[in-house]
Order: structure tokens, then C-alpha cells, then sequence
């Protein structure tokens, strides 16, 4: 989408030659310039996994707000499940699927904040009832019924009527840095092509291996 920032992608590298890349960030700049082309809905769309204090796996949709070499970032309520999940165990897996193109990318790393700076500028290109609703919104929290929720979204529509609407302080970015990055594609008879980049650290080189389907 046109407010997903992004490294620059090259051209000519097709579903054909993925597998000769040599550095993940450009290829995944390739193939999502050519999702936002082909899938109908939210090709920023992606899976953002984490673990509560148990354990215990949890998954749900966000979407991409940018990316480069320092990694993928989205935003949240900071006071979410998945915030106070990130809280406990800073690491995190992203997974993209884009059924037009029969292609997944799968990437896991730590995960740390975005600065201040970088969360107020992406919340002020926010529409402002999208910034209202982040302060009406207690997420994850218990909701007693959708008129309670109604009646704070009103209550913030008339806080902030006048002028712009501040950024909430529960409400922030998160970046993933990843460790390892995945790239599938789907071939016939489940002959898949699959190659995954690794590195030890964020700081680390990459390193290729191609992996049976």
C-alpha cells in the first residue's frame, strides 16, 4: 500500500531465479511490489505470532507499516495482548501468504520498539477517526457491550475537536528484526521451491540454504 515504506526493489527477478538471490531484503522488496500488483486485498497484510508467559502460542492479522534493513514494522496498542506479550518475550515470526502469486514468506527475530518519533509521524498520516479510535479503544481488554465502546468514541471525537488528535501514549510500533527469512513458492505436484537466509545476530551476514519442500 502507498503508505508502506520500503527499501527499493530491483527489477527482472522473477518467480523463475528467486532461488539465485544472494540477500533477502531486496527480494523481499521484489516480490511485495509485485503483490501489491496482483492480491485483491491488503497484500501488506501478515500473521504476527508470539508466545504469552506460558508458553502458549497466539496469532493474529496486522499489517506492514515498513520495512528496510533494520526490519518489518507494524503498530498496536502498546497495552494489547500481543504488547503484553512482546513485554515478556521480545521475539516474534511474521508470515506472508499471497494466494494470487502462490507465494509465503516466513521470517522470526527479536523484536523491539520504534522510537517516539517514528510512532507519532505514522500516527499523524492516521485518519482521524483511526486515531480516535486508538484512544477509545481498550484492546483485548473486556468490552461490555458496543455501546460502551460507542459512547467513547464520542467522548474522544468531542476531546479532540478542534485541531490534531495527539498520539496516545499506549499506542506505539514495534520492529521486528529478523533472524531468519523464509521465501516459498508454490510449484505443481508440491515440488515447491523453497531457500531460507539465517544470520546469528541482526548484526550478522546472511547465509543461503535451499530446502527440500
Amino acid at each position: 500500500m502507498s503508505d508502506v515504506t520500503s527499501i527499493e526493489h530491483p527489477t527482472g527477478l522473477t518467480s523463475g531465479d528467486f532461488t539465485t538471490a544472494d540477500e533477502p531484503l531486496r527480494l523481499f522488496a521484489t516480490w511485495f511490489a509485485e503483490a501489491k500488483k496482483t492480491e485483491p486485498v491488503n497484500p501488506e497484510a501478515m500473521t504476527l505470532s508470539t508466545v504469552d508467559a506460558d508458553g502458549m502460542p497466539n496469532a493474529r492479522m496486522v499489517l506492514l507499516k515498513g520495512f528496510d534493513a533494520d526490519g518489518f514494522v507494524f503498530y498496536t496498542n502498546t497495552g494489547s495482548r500481543k504488547g503484553a506479550e512482546l513485554e515478556t518475550a521480545a521475539k516474534a515470526a511474521l508470515t506472508f501468504y499471497w494466494k494470487s502469486s502462490q507465494r509465503q514468506v516466513r521470517l522470526r527475530g527479536t523484536v523491539e520498539p520504534v522510537t517516539p518519533a517514528e510512532a507519532d509521524a505514522y500516527f499523524a498520516t492516521r485518519s482521524r477517526m483511526a486515531q480516535i479510535g486508538a484512544w477509545a479503544s481498550k484492546q483485548s481488554a473486556p468490552l461490555e457491550s458496543r455501546m460502551a465502546f460507542e459512547k467513547a468514541v464520542a467522548f474522544y471525537t468531542a476531546k479532540f475537536a478542534v485541531g490534531a488528535v495527539p498520539r496516545p501514549p499506549h499506542w506505539s510500533g514495534y520492529r521486528v528484526r529478523p533472524q531468519a527469512i523464509e521465501f516459498w513458492h508454490e510449484r505443481p505436484f508440491r515440488l515447491h521451491d523453497r531457500i531460507v537466509f539465517t544470520r546469528a545476530d541482526p548484526a550478522a551476514p546472511w547465509e543461503k540454504t535451499r530446502l527440500y519442500p
